[in-house]
């Protein structure tokens, strides 16, 4: 069986009474609870899963617990953990983030687990330390880059742009039209930062060693010309006038509706967009195409991506075993086969024997030539390096929104960088 609640952090008093029912809570035998985020995709595919567990396992109870997203949401991650007080399982980020949680002294190994034999090395290595495996991918592998309306991209003759001035040019044919040529979100500040962020295999393919010079400070996003070009492009689309006028309020929700519906050409958004939008504008998944955010090089495009989110279990669950036999059932065939269900297929998975249906939606199929042989695709930076400074998201939210130039913005992430190093103690900073 199964409930949702909605969980936040109000303060001391709060934490403690809920402290004190997780603690009185995981003695019940055969009892998981479960943290997600608030996404409407994270939600159905939970109750999904828990769902189908419980039916084949009818004496276990799982609570769903949802928290909010962005930072907000990593904080209380990070509070729970740090109090004792984390659910049994949750979801959180792989790579970067992963590593700020202090996996060795919080949360449960799961190297030794047998569904790990089926998980791609390439995504264990994002979410282990201290020689141990501390997670497992629940979702597909996702690209970053730029939704658009197939309609409207007919309707104006358009072809997908595989440079920065061809994509810029179909904006300026947009706006002509009186459309809305690039969707912005920033009511839900995360959303902000792709164009900074899924501009990374434009940085890699002038600046290979990029990732590693960066770890060790050798590298700054103001000062390595491919590296600020993000921060332009955010800056570019905001001055060029094609962005909602809404912009400022806007949440992901709405930029998913609109470029689904037409209401807008182009949404900078990670593939996992596919599946939200398979669940709330059904009608309109085979309007929706995908391409990666072009370069200043037609020959170097290429995709950046991002590996899935991982389950975790805290170090602190009274249920380590059933905790451990959950997350195998997430990251299983099984699993992949209900998350499709529940959500629609949004990208390759990194679980042997997770295959895709033959009827994925287009957004999809745009992206697997990148992941083909000979198709081009790099990791973004959290992948490649510990540093990922959290103040991101304000940074590129006032980039876009023309308060703060792009050259300044990125000065401003470096020292926001710096911080974070510095408190994983990286040698060099």
């Amino acid at each position: 069986m199964t409930k949702t609640k909605l969980f936040a952090l109000m303060g001391a008093s709060t934490l403690g009474l809920m402290m004190a029912s997780h603690a009185v809570q995981a003695q019940q035998s055969g009892y998981l609870s479960f943290l997600i985020d608030n996404g409407p995709q994270s939600v159905a595919v939970a109750e999904a899963w828990v769902a189908a567990y419980t039916e084949a396992n009818p004496d276990v109870t799982i609570d769903i617990e949802v928290r909010p997203g962005g930072g907000e949401g990593d904080n209380i991650v990070k509070t729970r953990l740090a109090t004792g007080a984390m659910a049994d399982v949750f979801f959180y980020n792989s790579g970067s983030l992963f590593q700020a949680l202090n996996p060795t002294q919080n949360l449960l190994p799961l190297t030794d687990a047998p569904f790990q034999a089926n998980v791609q090395d390439s995504f264990k290595s994002v979410v282990s330390a201290g020689g141990e495996v501390y997670g497992a991918p629940f979702a597909p592998a996702m690209g970053g880059g730029i939704f658009y309306n197939i309609p409207l991209y007919a309707e104006l003759g358009l072809e997908v742009p595989k440079t920065w001035d061809e994509f810029m040019a179909n904006n300026e044919k947009i706006k002509a039209a009186g459309k809305v040529a690039v969707i912005q979100t920033y009511g839900e500040s995360w959303t902000s930062q792709l164009f900074v962020l899924a501009d990374f295999f434009n940085v890699l393919a002038e600046v290979p060693d990029f990732a590693e010079k960066f770890t060790a400070n050798e590298a700054k996003f103001a000062t390595t010309p491919a590296a600020v070009r993000g921060f332009e492009k955010l800056q570019a689309v905001f001055e060029a006038g094609y962005l909602n006028e809404d912009f400022g309020a806007a949440t992901y929700p709405d930029g998913l509706r609109m470029v689904a519906t037409g209401e807008g050409a182009h949404y900078p958004m990670l593939t996992f967009g596919v599946g939200a939008i398979a669940e709330t504008i059904p009608d309109h998944l085979q309007d929706v195409g995908f391409f990666a955010q072009p370069g200043d090089d037609a020959a170097k495009n290429g995709l950046t991506t991002w590996m899935p989110d991982s389950i975790y279990a805290a170090k602190t669950t009274s249920s380590p075993d059933l905790a451990k036999d959950f997350i195998g059932f997430i990251a299983s065939p099984e699993g992949c086969d209900i998350r499709n269900e529940a959500v629609g297929a949004t990208g390759p998975y990194m679980i042997a024997g997770c295959e895709l249906p033959a009827d994925v939606p287009p957004a999809v199929s745009d992206m697997l030539p990148y992941f083909a042989e000979g198709g081009q695709n790099a990791p973004a930076l959290e992948f490649l390096s510990p540093v990922k400074g959290p103040a991101l998201e304000q940074i590129t939210v006032e980039v876009g929104s023309g308060i703060r130039p792009a050259a300044e913005g990125a000065a401003l992430y470096d020292e926001d960088v710096r911080k974070q190093a510095q408190q994983l103690g990286l040698e060099g900073w």
